[in-house]
């Protein structure tokens, strides 16, 4: 897999979000500062990287700060649990590849002022991130239901957006269509990479414990299905590789969960009560 193909695992914020939506989510506690910097320090990220890292993700609402004597503690805010639990959802229940289609298409068009090039790139990101593909012009497609009133949300650009649910009709030829709209061999790619780097036991990643390799191996994960707008399963070519990455990463998850749950809960918490939290 070549270095620009490589899922961006080495960011500290990709690490930390993994670290915060794998480990604190749904558990009602704040984590010691110092406990994340030597989860991170595991995996070969700085205790600079990590401190600025966390420092940022503070300020913008990811996370809430508080001391208790000498030392402080991280947890999660409204707006991180969103976030998190996003991830949540389509690491654990949403099926990696997209059967039982229906044939209904989400069709989303705008036009915005030529002057409007930070809005438009704010809008084109959310669009990816939902799934969309761009068809031509200011149309966007995606392969199931979307709620544009989720992906729009505080977006200046959303009141010029008109969205519909379609049908493609003859002389239509689909499968052209999902080439045109989605880099099918980059999709692809990336799931070959990732089986690539963890399949073979002699060239997986090499990490301390199995706290930091799972960690890792959800990020990268993570970073490889947000990348896949799970296409529907007869418009996909022969020997599509998502469903053998997805069976490595549950058999590698599990084989790592039980000594990743034990250093876990060995870490510095305390309640999100304590913290002024609920």
């Amino acid at each position: 897999m070549s270095s620009e193909e490589q899922p961006d695992a080495a960011r500290p914020q990709s690490l930390l979000l993994t670290f915060f939506g794998g480990y604190l989510l749904g558990r009602g506690v704040h984590v010691a500062t110092s406990a994340v910097i030597d989860v991170l320090d595991r995996v070969g990220v700085s205790e600079h990287a990590t401190r600025s890292t966390l420092s940022r993700m503070a300020r913008r609402d990811l996370l809430h700060r508080v001391r208790r004597g000498r030392k402080a503690y991280l947890g999660l805010t409204p707006r991180s649990r969103e976030v998190l639990h996003d991830g949540d959802v389509r690491m654990w229940r949403t099926e990696v590849v997209h059967d039982g289609w229906d044939g209904t298409w989400t069709l989303l068009s705008f036009s915005l002022p030529d002057s409007w090039q930070r809005q438009r790139h704010e809008l084109r990101s959310r669009l990816l991130w939902a799934g969309f593909g761009p068809l031509q012009g200011g149309l966007w497609i995606a392969p199931s239901p979307v709620d544009f009133a989720v992906i729009g949300a505080g977006l200046e650009a959303a009141a010029h957006v008109k969205v519909f649910a379609a049908s493609a009709l003859p002389p239509t030829d689909v499968d052209a269509l999902v080439r045109d709209a989605w880099d099918l061999d980059a999709i692809a790619g990336r799931y070959r990479g990732f089986l690539e780097r963890w399949s073979d036991p002699r060239r997986r990643p090499a990490f301390p414990d199995a706290l930091a390799t799972q960690l890792v191996l959800q990020t990268e994960w993570l970073q490889v299905i947000r990348r896949d707008p799970r296409l529907p399963a007869q418009h996909l070519p022969a020997g599509w590789p998502a469903e053998p990455a997805w069976r490595l990463f549950r058999a590698l998850y599990a084989e790592l969960d039980p000594q990743a749950r034990a250093a876990v809960a060995a870490l510095d918490v305390i309640p999100d009560e304590e913290a002024g939290r609920s």
